[in-house]
């Protein structure tokens, strides 16, 4: 049971080095713990030793001593290829900086008196931002006596969600918030679609 929570707890601080993983470590005579837990770099636990047995037993593999839980006690020392180390952590995150996608919210505001025409470049531009995968924001402003007829609005919301429905599923149902009817799309995903759908896809 205790070499299960010894496990465990050395696991804790091996992810936490990883999602810090470019971070500047200290490493071999930067080191000022008189004493470290060791490990290697397969995850062998070599035990509580000296510093200077710990860089030994580095400079011995030609590797380097780094150190990646220093809040324990004692501080946690890694056996390990440093550099190696900076070059994959750097390749990592590279790679997740490539695969983020930042989804905007883009707005698309609307009139009750909106034309044909109006309604039609409207309806393009927010398709254009769900097929970027953003979110569109679409509001109706009520000016003077238009408060008395926010129903015209929502008329107007609904089909406007319907002419996007292809491209943008309707996130929040249209509201009327003080003076603004407001109304959310998202991009539509593949579960989104029908299963009817889906099967004709494949």
């Amino acid at each position: 049971m205790r070499a299960d929570a010894v496990r465990i707890y050395f696991f804790s601080f091996f992810w936490r080095c990883f999602l810090i993983a470019i971070k500047e470590l200290q490493i071999n005579e930067e080191i000022r713990a008189r004493e470290v837990r060791v490990v290697t770099d397969d995850g062998e636990q070599l035990g509580i030793m000296s510093l200077s047995q710990a860089l030994a037993i580095a400079v011995q593999r030609n590797l380097d001593l780094v150190l990646i839980a220093p809040q324990a006690t004692p501080p946690v020392c890694k056996i390990m290829d440093y550099g190696k180390y900076r070059f994959d952590a750097q390749k990592r995150e590279k790679e997740a900086k490539k695969n983020q996608r930042v989804i905007e919210i883009k707005e698309v505001q609307l009139s009750l008196n909106i034309d044909t025409h109006d309604l039609e470049t409207k309806v393009n531009h927010a398709i254009r931002f769900l097929k970027a995968g953003n979110k569109v924001k679409v509001s109706i402003r009520l000016r003077g006596r238009e408060m008395a007829h926010p129903d015209r609005g929502f008329e107007i919301m609904a089909q406007f969600a319907e002419l996007v429905s292809e491209y943008g599923v309707v996130e929040k149902p249209a509201k009327l918030e003080n003076r603004n009817i407001l109304m959310f799309l998202a991009a539509k995903t593949a579960k989104d679609q029908p299963k009817k759908q889906q099967k004709q896809e494949e």
